[in-house]
């Protein structure tokens, strides 16, 4: 009995030591957002949101991210484990008819750490 214990306590020590530097470089997925200052109401624009995040495998991946333009959500991509994003940095590109004035938020999520917060930008409408 007091072996098997030594064992398991062996073991629990041998995966803590090899997780353990993985999880210092664990990182949460972010986003920012680049999008024009200023743009033609009725005019497409293009947003891009550029995804960041330490690795991309099957245990640990960005999950989804969202955009949403005044308040309301327009975009959602996700991810799976059997469908992974392309990369750990990766870019995402919407059209966006500009009707006025936006305000754009994005935010990206790991789907052990969760997210570093959203990211945010505007979009003047000129007559």
């Amino acid at each position: 009995m007091k072996n098997a214990l030594k064992g398991i306590l062996a073991l629990a020590a041998l995966l803590a030591a090899l997780l353990i530097p993985g999880m210092a470089l664990a990182n949460k997925g972010s986003v920012t957002i680049e999008a024009p200052d200023a743009a033609k109401k009725g005019e497409e624009v293009t947003v891009n949101l550029n995804v960041g995040h330490c690795c991309v495998n099957k245990m640990h991946y960005v999950n989804w991210v969202y955009l949403q333009a005044n308040g309301k959500e327009v975009k959602r991509w996700t991810y799976t484990a059997k469908e992974l994003p392309p990369s750990p940095k990766f870019s995402l590109e919407y059209k966006y008819k500009l009707t006025g004035d936006t305000d754009l938020k994005a935010e990206a999520n790991c789907n052990l750490h969760g997210s570093s917060g959203p990211a945010s930008a505007k979009i003047k409408a000129k007559q």
